[in-house]
């Protein structure tokens, strides 16, 4: 039994929506496909057919054991994380090959097909939009099954180490304030270039930039360090104007007079020896 609560009610409203947000999207975009073609798989159809497998394998385990709650678990994280959020976004890049357009679909069905015990309604119009089924009805088809033959390790490490780096270099700019259009040279080890140049038209997507060979000649050049090697950002540097200089120096004032306040307050033995220890022990971090 589980106990009734509002929260969890808008979550799973609002992961219905990015179900049918993505079946939409993919749907619009395989409406003319015909027949399933997985011959010319990119990295990143590889890496969504692994993901899947892994969830099926694991699903059907638990499904067999009864724990339910573990199937909502991996379902919700695969199909949230791993499909809509990344699959689809990288698909994007390759939506006129057919290999993708067929992975999408296969992607899908299979998790209509896992989904459909838990939500039927929703899960039963889907299936009944699929421009390639096995079955009229989803509750009449077969439950997805493990294949290991699509499971393909070296585009799992691949698309992997991609998902980091565009999260690590997201936040580098967001830190740095640095500009759309910027430059990154791959300096990464030889064995590892292939993780850049392999995706380059996901990277210059996802994070809005170019992707450059050897050298740039941008005034800024930021070292990134990976594990695979370095990645240099080069950007223009932001132009410092009179509006920029007040602001630092407001800023900087503001610092001056609460760094005084809190050296004045500490230095009163009356204060520290009769306030509570934990306002104390706050001032001094503040400090």
């Amino acid at each position: 039994d589980l106990r009734y609560d509002e929260d969890k009610i808008k979550a799973t409203w609002n992961f219905i929506n990015k179900i049918w947000n993505a079946s939409r999207y993919v749907l619009m975009n395989t409406e003319d496909l015909k027949e399933i073609n997985l011959n010319d798989l990119t990295s990143s159809d590889k890496w969504i057919l692994t993901k899947l497998n892994r969830t099926i394998k694991s699903v059907r385990k638990s499904m067999d054991k009864y724990d339910f709650n573990i199937v909502g678990k991996e379902l919700y994280k695969f199909i949230w994380e791993d499909f809509c959020d990344t699959y689809i976004e990288y698909s994007k890049v390759s939506i006129d090959n057919i290999s993708t357009k067929s992975c999408l679909i296969l992607v899908l069905t299979d998790i209509i097909k896992m989904l459909h015990p838990f939500m039927p309604y929703v899960t039963d119009e889907i299936y009944s939009s699929l421009p390639i089924k096995d079955c009229e009805n989803v509750i009449l088809s077969s439950y997805p099954k493990y294949d290991k033959a699509q499971v393909y390790k070296e585009s799992e490490k691949e698309i992997d180490a991609l998902i980091s780096i565009i999260s690590s270099i997201r936040n580098i700019k967001a830190e740095n304030d640095i500009p759309k259009g910027f430059g990154i040279i791959n300096n990464f080890k030889d064995e590892y270039k292939y993780i850049i140049n392999n995706n380059k038209d996901i990277l210059t997507r996802q994070l809005k930039c170019d992707i450059i060979i050897s050298s740039s000649s941008e005034e800024v050049q930021k070292d990134v360090p990976f594990s695979y090697g370095t990645l240099t950002l080069c950007y223009k540097g932001k132009e410092i104007t009179k509006e920029d200089i007040d602001a630092l120096e407001k800023e900087k004032d503001a610092l001056i007079s609460s760094i005084e306040r809190r050296k004045k307050l500490l230095s009163n033995t009356g204060y520290v020896n009769n306030a509570p220890e934990k306002i104390v022990n706050l001032e001094r971090e503040k400090l």
